[in-house]
């Protein structure tokens, strides 16, 4: 079983006011995952998972797939859109740091079988249940 791609990156989170803010989130691939997915873990335990290929395509071309879209901005930048009924979130990535993780994932991945004829997996969103933060107001529980 090969392991699994895990790796800590730093994303700048786009809002509406003039200023944008660097957040921590965790690109992870599963080898062994054969809907070849990779996921994008946020800071407030929310993990995105989608088919590997719609990163690849985005960093050439706008993408669309359910609730994510992904472009590339200018030569070194690329822009991951997530709606959800919480609203929208806008990642901005350096493209090299996705390129270097997705190099990884297609050499781990490479005594495979191709993906060709696969149907591409629409995108998810859950909460991861280890990271999720209390309700606020409320106590943290002492035991």
């Amino acid at each position: 079983m090969s392991p699994v791609i895990e790796e800590h990156a730093r994303a700048r989170l786009i809002t509406d006011g003039p200023l944008t803010r660097p957040v921590p989130v965790e690109l992870r691939y599963d080898p062994a995952d054969e809907r070849r997915t990779v996921h994008i873990g946020l800071p407030d335990g929310t993990d995105w998972a989608f088919g590997r290929d719609l990163l690849e395509r985005g960093l050439l071309t706008p993408i669309e797939r359910g609730d994510v879209r992904v472009w590339p901005c200018g030569r070194t930048q690329l822009i991951v859109e997530l709606h959800s009924t919480d609203g929208v979130e806008v990642f901005q990535f350096e493209i090299r740091t996705l390129i270097r993780f997705l190099a990884r994932t297609r050499a781990q991945s490479a005594a495979t079988p191709s993906d060709a004829g696969r149907k591409p997996q629409p995108p998810s969103r859950t909460t991861r249940p280890e990271t999720t933060r209390p309700e606020r107001g409320a106590q943290p529980a002492h035991g």
